[in-house]
């Protein structure tokens, strides 16, 4: 049996009195993970070991009979930081072995925090009702519940945002739900700066370009926080001001990225994109802006994850050649990037680039043996398609 998880966020409404209960525990959550990481360090230089996680939470147990006021915080919130020690030191090791092998990386070796901005139960200490959660050693706090959670909850976290907007994140699991094909057709996706998307069967969805549209604004803010004193109440007015345009923006762009992608889902039985180096592809300085703000990493991720229950599937191919080739003959030609048109030199054929490239795409997804890297949402759906809508992969053009 597969177990399927979904997150679910919720905005908050703490009282006052309920903000300073939850600053202040994150204030000794802080000074409990420094603590554990000193710790940590001084138990590997003087035993040359690692301090596990076992030994960590023995560690903290004794922390408490020292200093009381740790025992403000709930049990499972204090075994949370000792496991984000843990795997802290974890990723560094790891990372050391990838640098071993070649892989040019950095090490990252775990930092001190300066503050905490969340609270993670991971078994216990909440109850969710309605339109309130309890938690242990907070109360009861309002939140918006704007829609019902579907499985078993795990996990609770609640988190104050820069611009002080609090929220409450629950993680529930899923037993997997059957396999089924939607029927719908299938299409190749091109992404793109000037058009969002262009799809192999013509359609395009326009660039919404977000964050054009509060720059200005965004610039006269960040202007404003630099002329002001550090440490200043006005610093701190400012710097909320600007957190709250900057998560305005983001809120904005998730809109647009979960509206389309719930679309496309919908509309299509399978989705073939392009497994673009992004993290490469943000080294151009001329287009690193536009690329952040179309966000393509999450729109895929979005893509994935609701195809879950949508009856599609969802296939990365690699790139190579795919704005280069003929989507009639094809035949593999140069095209620069500012020309809009592919002409192709052996047959003639005539197509916008982008929608040229999306054909390929689902083209290219749907060969035998192709360069289709496997990247594919619950890959059995594959044989429920062909079984129940009669049809091959790639065969739609």
């Amino acid at each position: 049996m597969v177990i399927l998880k979904k997150t679910y966020r919720y905005r908050a409404y703490p009282s006052q009195s309920q903000k300073s209960a939850l600053n202040r525990q994150m204030y000794l959550s802080k000074q409990i993970y420094n603590l554990l990481l000193e710790q940590s360090q001084k138990h590997f230089k003087e035993t040359g070991k690692t301090f596990t996680k076992y030994d960590m939470n023995k560690w903290i147990t004794k922390l408490k009979k020292k200093n009381p006021e740790f025992n403000e915080l709930y049990s499972q919130v204090c075994q949370n930081i000792a496991d984000r020690v843990s795997k802290a030191y974890q990723n560094f090791f790891r990372r050391i072995k990838e640098r071993k092998h070649g892989k040019k990386i950095k090490l990252g070796f775990p930092r001190f925090k300066s503050y905490i901005s969340s609270l993670t139960y991971p078994q216990s200490g909440f109850k969710p009702e309605k339109k309130k959660v309890f938690i242990s050693k907070i109360g009861r706090i309002n939140f918006v519940n704007h829609r019902d959670m579907e499985g078993k909850i795990k996990t609770m976290a609640i988190k104050q945002t820069k611009s002080q907007e609090w929220y409450i994140t629950f993680s529930v699991e899923n037993e997997e739900t059957p396999l089924f094909s939607n029927n719908k057709p299938q299409v190749g996706i091109d992404l793109g700066l000037k058009e969002y998307a262009t799809m192999s069967d013509g359609t395009k969805i326009p660039n919404p370009r977000i964050s054009n549209k509060s720059i200005d604004k965004l610039k006269m803010i960040q202007r404003r926080l630099s002329n002001k004193n550090k440490g200043s109440k006005n610093r701190r007015r400012a710097k909320i001001k600007l957190a709250r345009i900057s998560e305005h923006i983001a809120r904005q762009r998730d809109d647009f990225l979960h509206k389309t992608s719930h679309h496309l889902v919908n509309s299509y039985s399978l989705i073939a994109y392009e497994e673009l180096k992004i993290a490469n592809m943000m080294k151009n300085h001329h287009l690193a802006r536009q690329i952040t703000d179309v966000s393509w990493g999450n729109f895929i991720q979005y893509l994935c994850y609701k195809a879950e229950n949508a009856g599609c599937r969802v296939v990365g191919v690699n790139p190579k050649n795919t704005s280069r080739t003929c989507s009639d003959c094809g035949n593999i030609q140069d095209i620069e990037l500012s020309e809009r048109t592919f002409l192709c030199q052996k047959c003639g054929m005539s197509k916008d680039r982008d929608l040229n490239a999306s054909i390929n795409i689902l083209t290219t997804a749907g060969l035998a043996g192709s360069n289709a890297s496997g990247d594919v949402v619950r890959p059995q759906l594959q044989e429920a398609a062909v079984v129940e809508s009669g049809t091959i992969l790639g065969g739609s053009r």
